[in-house]
């Protein structure tokens, strides 16, 4: 795992207060990016003091894993993710180098796998595709804390 202005050792976060980014090469590194992803969410409330509720910590670590899976398994090379702190909320940020963008299957109860991109759609506040000068973009943005006057994606209103 390749991380932007990280320097070797175990300073993960120490110079970026607000945003980390990460190249990924191989599929044996999905897991690094949701270590990436739970070691930004920590730094965001130990250091930043803003909440971080277990389903949005949750919500961010699946996001990542769909996004760098479905980044690995369709396109040729390397991905990109970025983790960027915006009012409240995660920007999960992942660009490939294809440059098709996917397209969420209508709901088939039957059908085997093939759902991770309308997952990330169900539970995220906002969702993003755009196609750049080589391959795609995608963004999706998870709130970090919980709005109990207001029912969110991905969690259950009594």
């Amino acid at each position: 795992m390749d991380l932007s202005g990280r320097g070797q050792g175990s300073q993960l976060l120490a110079d970026r207060s607000t945003s980390v980014s990460a190249a990924f090469e191989g599929s044996e590194e999905i897991a690094e990016a949701r270590d990436l992803a739970r070691s930004f969410l920590t730094h965001v409330q130990a250091v930043q003091g803003l909440p971080v509720s277990d389903r949005a910590r949750g919500m961010v670590q699946l996001v990542v894993s769909e996004l760098v899976t479905n980044a690995r398994k369709y396109a040729p090379g390397p991905c990109l993710l970025t983790l960027e702190l915006i009012e409240g909320c995660v920007e999960v940020t992942v660009w490939d180098s294809e440059p098709s963008l996917p397209v969420a299957r209508a709901a088939d109860p039957g059908r085997v796998g093939q759902h991770g991109l309308e997952i990330v759609m169900a539970v995220c506040r906002g969702f993003a595709m755009h196609r750049e000068p080589v391959g795609k973009r995608i963004t999706a943005t998870v709130t970090l804390a919980d709005d109990l006057d207001r029912p969110t994606a991905g969690r259950r209103v009594p």
